[in-house]
């Protein structure tokens, strides 16, 4: 690519942030709203362990020799099932991802329809959402690209609005109130949001992926990473913020569509109506990219021979029809499996054991950043650096596992286990053993 055509460093740190910014935005004020504005905090830490995770991730980009991405960044320390696990992990955690993704896109039609849902028919309606998603992909990347294309934005200029024009709705004693609902000490409201905070934060390891189209990637890439990330921290903490100083924290927390209650609480219903039903076509299209992206990711691990080869099927036009039923199938045995009293104690659930498996394939990652820059020849302060964002990267890392909670933790333990036997069964390399 020509210097004249590659990015510049605002451009792909806006690019971080975006791709850091999407639709699970729309349900952190009502799960925030169980701890309150105190949560601040808790993004702080995140904003941290991000910006390190983010910062390893951009030096294992520019040093790895590997294709593969994560897996091929594990590889370097933990050989072949490592680059297994890293990949199986990441593709369980989407998943898991696009399930909860899908369960508040229910919560804000449950609230543009003026309905209340029970349990089963939460489950039920997320379910024909993936289905309905799943089957908007069948026509191929083109038709893909053009329900996904722009749906990002459907989301990110009314959280925008709310950042500007929020400020004159804003009532400090309002946002006392807030505060701290619950009375706990501080340290125990981070330990209950951060993985929340973390949720909000991820995507900053696809940060790498345009390293190749942007000038001076040794210094740009990395001031990118740490700058998208706490551009997309900004927009999350200014936007939660602003609600709680708007909403009383008991409607809040109870809402299945935060964001269409501040706006019709600044505006009018009508304009709250609007909100719901623009981000429920933004998330529709946010989640047909990502049904299609996941697929992608499970067809090219079966490639690989990580994932059994009935996976690679794909109809002519391309799409990998035989990963996109199968990855449905297994979300909606999820849907049923987590059915709870309430949305957002399902989609709390949800998305509690996807941060604990999207971390697994982090850890891979980063603890083999030492050995990629040896084998670099880095030496000195950028080795030092490198070393310190590992460090505090990884104890950032198992807190947010620790704070998801035992019922994550084991949860996310046992599809870690399964991975290994499932690398076990698939695996047919002849391998000597190195004594």
């Amino acid at each position: 690519m020509s210097k004249t055509n590659k990015m510049s460093l605002g451009q792909l740190t806006l690019v971080t942030a975006v791709n850091m910014i999407g639709a699970g935005i729309i349900m952190l004020p009502s799960q925030l709203a169980q701890v309150g504005a105190v949560s601040v905090f808790a993004w702080i830490i995140s904003t941290v362990g991000a910006m390190s995770l983010a910062y390893a991730f951009a030096k294992c980009g520019l040093y790895s020799k590997k294709g593969g991405g994560l897996g091929g960044y594990a590889e370097y320390s933990f050989g072949k099932s490592g680059n297994f696990l890293v990949n199986f992990t990441y593709a369980i955690s989407l998943i898991i991802a696009n399930v909860a993704i899908a369960i508040s896109i229910i919560g804000y039609v449950g609230e543009f329809m003026g309905i209340q849902l029970s349990p089963i028919m939460t489950a039920v309606s997320t379910i024909a959402v993936l289905w309905i998603c799943t089957s908007g992909n069948f026509g191929g990347a083109r038709l893909t690209g053009i329900l996904s294309g722009n749906s990002f934005f459907g989301v990110l200029i009314p959280i925008l609005v709310l950042i500007v024009a929020g400020i004159f709705f804003f009532s400090g004693d309002t946002y006392m109130a807030n505060w701290n609902v619950q009375s706990l000490p501080v340290s125990q409201t981070i330990t209950d949001s951060i993985a929340v905070t973390i949720w909000g934060l991820l995507g900053m390891e696809s940060a790498c992926a345009n390293m190749d189209a942007v000038e001076n990637p040794e210094k740009n890439v990395p001031l990118a990473v740490l700058g998208g990330t706490v551009l997309a921290a900004i927009i999350n903490i200014s936007s939660t913020s602003i609600i709680f100083g708007i909403v009383p924290d008991s409607e809040l927390a109870a809402s299945t569509a935060p964001f269409g209650l501040v706006f019709a609480r600044m505006f009018s219903p009508l304009v709250g109506q609007l909100i719901n039903a623009c981000f429920i076509v933004a998330c529709v299209g946010s989640l047909c990219g990502w049904q299609f992206t996941v697929a992608n990711v499970v067809r090219d691990s079966a490639r690989a021979g990580f994932f059994p080869k009935f996976l690679i099927k794909s109809i002519p036009n391309g799409t990998p029809m035989a990963a996109l039923i199968s990855l449905t199938l297994v979300q909606t045995v999820m849907a049923l499996m987590t059915i709870s009293p309430s949305l957002n104690e399902q989609f709390m659930i949800l998305l509690t054991l996807a941060v604990v498996t999207n971390l697994i394939p982090f850890f891979l990652s980063i603890g083999s950043l030492p050995r990629i820059m040896r084998l670099a020849g880095c030496e000195g302060r950028e080795r030092i650096l490198a070393n310190m964002a590992v460090v505090i990267a990884s104890v950032y890392s198992l807190y947010a596992c620790y704070a998801s909670g035992s019922d994550a933790m084991v949860y996310g333990s046992l599809l870690t286990f399964a991975g290994w036997v499932i690398y076990g069964m698939m695996d047919r390399n002849d391998r000597q053993t190195i004594e």
